[in-house]
């Protein structure tokens, strides 16, 4: 398979408020060549959209990780948490290396920021 494109289209009963939430208090990059509700997210897209079939909050937060890799983990967490970003992991250190800091979108996803240097 060869892939061209790599998205994540996310699906809310109210896809205006998770809009505002990762394009304004995360602060992703708009991706006007998929649309108005589109992000850029590293070299992937994240797409929001409504859907007939979700209603509330995802009953397994924990079974799709929205994760971003940054170089900075304690500076964007500081800046998320200026936003009003709740974090119910906060730097956590993992067996391979990474830190991982989670914290949760409007609909209940785990997002989770991490830093991870590989060692020379």
């Amino acid at each position: 398979m060869k892939i061209n494109t790599f998205l994540i289209n996310l699906t809310s009963e109210d896809p205006d408020r998770m809009k505002a939430f990762y394009g304004g208090t995360i602060g992703l990059e708009k991706n006007p060549d998929m649309g108005d509700d589109a992000f850029h997210a590293g070299g992937a897209v994240i797409a929001i959209d409504g859907h007939s079939e979700t209603k509330g909050a995802t009953k397994e937060p924990q079974r799709v990780l929205i994760d971003f890799f940054v170089d900075d983990l304690k500076a964007e967490q500081s800046r998320l948490e200026g936003k009003g970003v709740k974090f119910i992991r906060t730097a956590g250190k993992e067996w391979w290396g990474g830190i991982i800091s989670t914290f949760q979108d409007p609909d209940g996803n785990f997002c989770q920021l991490i830093e991870y240097k590989l060692e020379a």
